[in-house]
């Protein structure tokens, strides 16, 4: 079993960057595929961004290219850097965990979220 909590949301103007960490506890970390997913008010949930094992990376084409994904196993710690953010990023952000080491799109772990709020 996994247990995870978000952190490092917050309010930033657009343009601006913010640095999401997702703790984990439970001894499948190292060997799971790790994603982060988004809510935003009214929409349902969407696929952020996705590192497997190995460190092999997958984004939604609207994150591209501003978003990086990256996890220490020894630290059982996953990143969401993100850079360039638009009003549109603004969202409950998730971290999750699945149960292979592969990209996949079952999670089967969720984090709390934390909160970020892109501002105009």
């Amino acid at each position: 079993q996994v247990q995870l909590v978000e952190s490092g949301g917050g309010l930033v103007q657009a343009g601006g960057s913010l640095r999401l960490s997702c703790a984990a506890s439970g001894r499948t970390f190292s060997t799971s595929a790790m994603g982060w997913f988004r809510q935003a008010p009214g929409k349902e949930r969407e696929f952020v961004a996705a590192i497997t094992r190995n460190s092999y990376t997958n984004y939604a084409d609207s994150v591209k290219g501003r978003f990086a994904i990256s996890r220490d196993n020894a630290k059982n710690t996953v990143v969401l850097q993100m850079n360039s953010l638009k009003p549109e990023d603004t969202a409950v952000y998730y971290c999750a965990a699945a149960r292979v080491p592969g990209f996949t799109s079952q999670y089967d772990y969720w984090g709390q979220g934390t909160q970020v709020t892109v501002s105009s």
